[in-house]
């Protein structure tokens, strides 16, 4: 299982799903994933293989993390199997909780 967290909020918990690993890259699926932090950011990114990412802030506590996190909305095929699955920064993160991941 993991459990990532910002400010003591859970932000994803793969209790009932399995994040795919990407590049070293969990990538939660959407039913794992608490949007009521989460807001969209203007910031994008591109990759050559994966496509264009979008990203999501986080509000917590009055407080904004900036882009903490971000998805392909409209991967390239060959990432098609992270369609709006989210990924997480470690370093902008309180703690993966319970897992097998470092930093």
């Amino acid at each position: 299982m993991v459990k990532v967290t910002c400010k003591d909020e859970t932000l994803a918990d793969s209790e009932n799903s399995s994040p795919v690993v990407v590049e070293g890259n969990y990538y939660f699926p959407p039913e794992s994933v608490n949007k009521s932090f989460l807001i969209p950011s203007d910031t994008t990114t591109e990759c050559p293989w994966k496509g264009t990412a979008s990203y999501y802030s986080a509000q917590i506590h009055g407080e904004t993390v900036k882009d903490i996190a971000w998805y392909y909305a409209n991967p390239k095929p060959k990432a098609s199997h992270i369609k709006d699955h989210v990924a997480f920064y470690k370093a902008r993160l309180s703690s993966w909780g319970s897992s097998p991941l470092t930093s």
